[in-house]
């Protein structure tokens, strides 16, 4: 992950640390040590500190208990959790893809608050039940209090934020439509969004007060977010129903293993096709293996007569090809998770169907968007 930091697996979730993370940690530790001298004057310096440091520490461990909570969920759910990472603006889990049902992405959203809510129940319960009494009192009513506040603000009905995915679920739900559940929490977001920059630059233009500054910050944050999660709703929406094999390049690189290499470059290479490699298949038009026009220098040119492509060629993986009946949303998030540009379709029984570029994904997108003519 960019700019991250990998510190180990939780229950077998990578986790990972996003080096804003400790300029929170510190400004969050210096803030609560210098509360509690304040507070407590006996306390050492030191001690305040230390004590600062482990608040700190526990209200990013109950942020990352938030993050569990909807990854536990989604495990239960049989969809795997790729990381949880803690950021500036808290935690994140990252799920390899959507619950098949309103229902399932309603838990799943809920989660996360339902375990900070359960934290600050069980602080507060703590702190009663002991009568808890100087800094340790204070240390339990700021983990109860955060904990409370993290679920709050993340119940706000708008995305990227739980509250917009338990709306987008609700929506979902009434309309049958998981993508107008998505725009419709968007917008919410990017209106929250606007409030919260709305409410940190009206007192610093009128008053000079930068005190709301945070919240310019979590405007930004909210109005982006929202508006890429809106964007990849829209994206997802008109790839609904469209297959791998429906963004084949008609005219594939495609030759048969007994060409021999003197036909595959009279026929493919000197011809003029601006292909580099070619895909390469059997007498029952099954994928065997892939050439590139740089393999042609392994061999003398004396020899390409009698040299067949199946005696040059490269074997492929089935890791590297996608069956013709896949969704062609998966694909797209398989080009961008392994970084890569063009994949070959295959059916069922392996026979080739052609190549799947990045750039017909694009492409048909675009035609899908444009109006059609009256």
């Amino acid at each position: 992950m960019n700019g991250t930091i990998r510190v180990g697996n939780l229950f077998g979730i990578p986790f990972y640390i996003h080096p804003s993370w400790f300029l929170v940690l510190g400004l969050v530790t210096w803030s609560y040590s210098s509360g509690l001298a304040a507070q407590f004057p006996q306390l050492s310096a030191g001690l305040a500190l230390l004590l600062g440091l482990m608040t700190a520490l526990m209200l990013f461990a109950s942020v990352v208990a938030h993050e569990l909570g909807h990854s536990f969920v989604a495990i239960r759910q049989g969809i795997d959790v790729k990381s949880i990472t803690l950021f500036i603006f808290g935690g994140l889990a990252s799920l390899e893809k959507e619950s098949k049902t309103p229902g399932e992405a309603f838990w799943v959203a809920i989660a996360g608050p339902m375990v900070s809510l359960l934290l600050c129940g069980i602080v507060t319960a703590i702190g009663v039940t002991t009568a808890a009494s100087g800094p340790l009192a204070a240390i339990l009513g700021v983990l109860a209090s955060v904990n409370l506040a993290l679920a709050l603000f993340n119940l706000i009905p708008g995305l990227p934020l739980d509250g917009g995915n338990i709306l987008k679920a609700i929506v979902w739900k009434i309309t049958g439509n998981p993508y107008k559940g998505v725009t419709f929490a968007s917008r919410v977001g990017q209106i929250f969004g606007w409030v919260a920059i709305l409410s940190g630059v009206v007192p610093l233009l009128l008053f000079g007060n930068a005190g709301n500054f945070w919240n310019l910050l979590v405007g930004f944050f909210l109005l982006q977010n929202a508006g890429n999660s809106a964007q990849f709703a829209r994206v997802q929406e008109k790839l609904t129903g469209l297959t791998a094999e429906d963004a084949v390049t008609h005219d594939s690189p495609i030759v048969s293993a007994n060409l021999t290499l003197r036909e595959f470059a009279d026929e493919r290479v000197i011809s003029g096709q601006n292909w580099h490699r070619f895909l390469v298949t059997d007498d029952d038009g099954q994928l065997v293996g892939a050439i590139a026009v740089d393999n042609l220098r392994t061999i003398p040119t004396a020899l390409w007569s009698e040299t067949q492509v199946k005696e040059v060629m490269r074997p492929i993986t089935e890791s590297t090809t996608v069956q013709s009946d896949q969704p062609l949303l998966e694909v797209m998030q398989l080009l961008e998770q392994q970084k890569l540009s063009v994949l070959p379709v295959i059916r069922e029984n392996g026979v080739l169907v052609g190549i799947l570029e990045k750039a017909a994904i694009i492409q048909l997108l675009q035609s899908r968007t444009q109006p059609n003519p009256a």
